[in-house]
């Protein structure tokens, strides 16, 4: 979403490193694609214990981190309903063990479930090597990256009323509407790749639910960081903020890119 049009140079830089990665292991799939969710687990693990008890920051990051690699490894082994059984069964654990640490319960249990839920259906999304997975999972970077591209872009050029100034005062209407745009356009693209949507309907209407998503995402980041009050996520992307900062409208837009999938698979099998 918008910002400051000087920021794009460090966005960029950022992109140039963690995108190409990312790509590879998912087109590698299988242990490569579990193995870069368990690190990107890790260090988002790492961000929300800071971020959400900075007095005692290491034993929730180790309840969070732990929950958060039980959670993926069961789904690689088991499916995707053991890797949610696990999570919220991890959650819960995680939330104990916050409350007898003297924190809060809810942040810790909240920062399983958060981070979690994107985590387990992305791996589910993979889906092992396959080349639908690859397709999917293809899906929700092109169009969550291409969203968040048009959104910082558009509103930082166009600007005018702020979309939610309580929580994010950069972001305006005219770059949820450019973010909305380019998403729609880019499920419709993707329509032309095999091994997944063959309608271009169907490609833009998840495009438009996934760039929703994404921008929806980027505003639901802000208001945590609000409510703890701090800027960023972190300080892992020299100059750019944490890596919660960057993944933020992608954990969203997994979510109903998985949930775009399911639906199409039951209509076909029906």
């Amino acid at each position: 979403m918008p910002g400051r049009i000087g920021d794009i140079g460090p966005r960029a830089a950022s992109a140039l490193v963690m995108a190409p990665v990312a790509v590879f292991a998912v087109w590698l799939g299988g242990l490569w694609t579990v193995a870069v969710v368990a690190l990107v687990c890790v260090l988002l693990a790492y961000e929300w214990a800071r971020m959400s008890a900075p007095a005692g920051w290491r034993a929730i990051l180790a309840a969070v981190a732990v929950s958060l690699l039980a959670a993926v490894t069961a789904t690689y082994l088991g499916g995707l309903s053991s890797g949610l059984l696990v999570m919220v069964a991890a959650a819960v654990i995680a939330g104990l063990l916050a409350w007898r640490l003297g924190r809060s319960p809810t942040d810790a249990a909240y920062g399983v479930l958060y981070i979690g839920w994107p985590a387990v259906l992305f791996v589910w999304l993979r889906d092992g090597t396959s080349a639908e997975g690859f397709y999917w999972v293809t899906l929700a970077f092109a169009v969550t990256w291409s969203a968040d591209i048009a959104a910082f872009i558009t509103g930082s050029l166009l600007r005018g009323p702020r979309l939610w100034p309580r929580f994010s005062p950069n972001k305006t209407w005219s770059g949820f509407i450019g973010g909305l745009a380019a998403g729609t356009v880019a499920g419709a693209l993707m329509t032309a790749l095999p091994s997944g949507v063959d309608s271009v309907i169907a490609g833009a209407l998840l495009g438009l639910a996934g760039g929703a998503a994404a921008m929806a995402g980027d505003l639901w980041e802000s208001a945590l960081k609000r409510r703890f009050g701090v800027k960023d996520a972190g300080d892992i992307i020299p100059g750019h903020g944490g890596l919660l900062d960057r993944v933020d409208g992608l954990m969203f837009a997994i979510v109903v890119i998985a949930g775009g999938r399911f639906v199409i698979e039951l209509g076909q099998i029906g």
